[in-house]
């Protein structure tokens, strides 16, 4: 051992000291030498038993021997030295084997940390767990606690002698979220030192000294002793705001999802078409069999109580749909129309009440039903006579009680919704047939509004066909076209079983056949424009009846008949207007129909 080596152990503030093969101390610190009462001028030369306070035991002279044989180390075994008052103090001793000179036989180092340094140690080392900032303890290879620090007793209310030396797996890890037992062979912080493994997990709880769970996830890392597994490490925090805050994130998407599912469907459902102007003013005309309808309408709208609309096809039904839902309360809510002849039976719950993912083949994602998006708002049921009987009992639940559950789903969801429906059917008929439930019937017509077919608002014709030609040419992008008396007679004169919709129809088919600024009505009117002749027909019961000619003759006579009573005077309270039961201006538009011009 050279100069420099002796003085480096010699002047060490820790005991130190060297021993030759034959165990033998022949160096030691200034420190063990003043305990041992040898001079720091003297020799050394002191047997290994001598060098501590009691009688060494023999296994840890073994171990020393050990170190001077194999070259292993030796750590932290405790032994007795003499303090410097005399009386023996506990420490841990610590060996390696050196060379103090090349080529010379192996020494070992002895070095002893007192109990003193040991405590100092001891009181950083938990000042430096007790400043992270999570939860951090320590087990044995048995699985009872060999330390925790301060923000795993704030987490989980442990008092650390209530823990420490006892196996923590039963205080804070003994069951799943669920309540159900955790078995220790199970637990990944017991498998780190068994497998040697680091296991880290993020989907558990530990349990609080109150009963109560803490959702954790934790890191288990495995202790290592002379190369063997010794114990773990387990580092851990709450992650009870972060969940909470995943949890307010997905319900956020969810509603997302659900507010994009209902835009989507209101899209579909003509929302935007439906906040055009939708009025009474869409509803063009002043016969009387309309001014009645609308005077229905404007009764029913402020209520909230179901309408069924009845009429031919083509009158306009869902206008009068549209137009008592734009002035009802819930004209701020979706207006959702449903046509009941276009659904498949099979798909017409999931079409009503909405279903949740995988509750049939080829539901792939939830789906939020009519019946719900239509919540707040107006159901419009088109065609509520070709749903099938036996699927109308489900609706007349959902009408009856403002609930429903998804198809596939057991939760129920409640709605606030009103129905109006609209039916080509005579529904009462079809009750008597026993092809319409009478209980859903009187729940849809609680207000029942009869839309008259146009051959009974003939003062409206003319008016409709201008609205109508004025509209499509702007839309063909065509210059205006102009209506002429002889095109407004022949429309007059025309019986339209196809109604408003046929009207329109033949207007759009006239636009687009007309050359320059003349309106061909002669090229899409039933012969040529011209009225059907006036054949009779008659019966000998009492089914007889006569040709639209013919009526049409017998009103014309009946007219000039009056217009001759009144002496050809039109208005007042003796005109041939209030004879006829007619407006003023009805009559004189009438008589410009059949050509009645002045007295015969």
């Amino acid at each position: 051992m050279n100069q420099v080596e002796k003085q480096l152990i010699e002047n060490s503030p820790l005991l130190l000291a060297a021993v030759d093969a034959s165990l033998t101390c022949r160096q030691a610190s200034n420190v063990w030498r003043a305990r041992l009462g040898i001079s720091e001028n003297d020799a050394m030369a002191v047997s290994l038993e001598k060098l501590f306070a009691d009688d060494i035991e023999q296994t840890q002279l073994d171990q020393i021997a050990d170190v001077l044989r194999t070259g292993t180390s030796m750590h932290e075994v405790g032994v007795c030295v003499p303090s410097e008052e005399g009386a023996p103090t506990h420490g841990q001793l610590s060996a390696w084997q050196i060379h103090p000179e090349s080529g010379s036989a192996p020494w070992v180092l002895l070095a002893v940390t007192e109990s003193d340094e040991l405590s100092r140690l001891k009181t950083t080392y938990q000042l430096i767990l007790d400043a992270a900032g999570e939860g951090i303890y320590g087990i044995d290879n048995q699985g009872l606690t060999t330390f925790v620090n301060a923000k795993a007793i704030e987490i989980l209310g442990w008092r650390p002698e209530n823990v420490l030396g006892k196996p923590l797996h039963d205080i804070h890890h003994h069951s799943h979220p669920d309540g159900t037992p955790y078995p220790r062979s199970e637990c990944p912080i017991y498998a780190a030192f068994k497998d040697g493994e680091v296991h880290r997990v993020d989907d558990e709880v530990f349990w609080r000294t109150d009963g109560t769970a803490v959702p954790v996830e934790y890191t288990s890392t495995p202790i290592r002793r002379k190369g063997a597994l010794d114990g773990a490490v387990t580092v851990f925090r709450d992650i009870s705001q972060r969940i909470g805050m995943e949890k307010q994130r997905e319900a956020a998407y969810e509603e997302i999802r659900k507010l994009k599912d209902q835009l989507e469907l209101e899209r579909d459902y003509l929302r935007d078409e439906i906040n055009l102007t939708v009025s009474f003013g869409e509803m063009i005309g002043e016969s009387r069999a309309l001014q009645q309808t609308l005077a229905k309408i404007e009764a029913v709208a402020e209520t909230s109580v179901n309408v069924l609309i009845e009429g031919e096809s083509g009158v306009g039904k869902e206008m009068i749909a549209r137009a008592i839902h734009a002035n009802s309360p819930r004209k701020d809510k979706a207006l959702v129309k449903v046509n009941c002849a276009s659904i498949p039976k099979e798909l017409f719950e999931s079409e009503f009440f909405g279903h949740v993912k995988g509750a049939f083949t080829g539901a792939h994602r939830d789906r939020v039903g009519r019946l719900q998006t239509a919540a707040g708002g107006t159901l419009f049921l088109d065609e509520v006579g070709e749903i099938p009987i036996g699927l109308q009992s489900k609706l007349l639940r959902a009408l009856q009680e403002h609930e429903f559950e998804k198809v596939g789903d057991d939760k129920t969801i409640k709605v606030d919704v009103r129905v109006v429906a609209a039916t080509n059917r005579n529904l009462a008929k079809e009750v008597e047939a026993g092809r319409f439930r009478e209980d859903l019937f009187y729940r849809l017509s609680v207000f029942p509004v009869e839309v008259p077919p146009l051959r009974e608002r003939v003062d409206d014709i003319t008016s409709l066909a201008v609205h109508f030609l004025e509209s499509i040419c702007r839309e063909l992008g065509r210059e205006p076209l102009k209506l002429t008396k002889q095109n407004a007679t022949h429309l007059a004169q025309h019986r339209w079983p196809g109604n408003i919709r046929e009207l329109k129809n033949v207007i759009e088919r006239a636009v687009i056949l007309s050359k320059g600024n003349q309106l061909r009505l002669d090229l899409v009117m039933p012969s040529n424009g011209q009225a059907q002749p006036a054949v009779e027909t008659r019966q000998t019961d009492d089914t007889a009846f006569v040709t639209d000619g013919v009526l049409r003759e017998r009103e014309k006579v009946n007219m000039v008949a009056a217009l001759k009573h009144a002496n050809w005077k039109i208005s007042g309270p003796s005109g041939a207007a209030a004879l006829l039961g007619l407006k003023a201006s009805t009559l004189t538009y009438r008589m410009k129909i059949f050509g009645i011009e002045g007295r015969d």
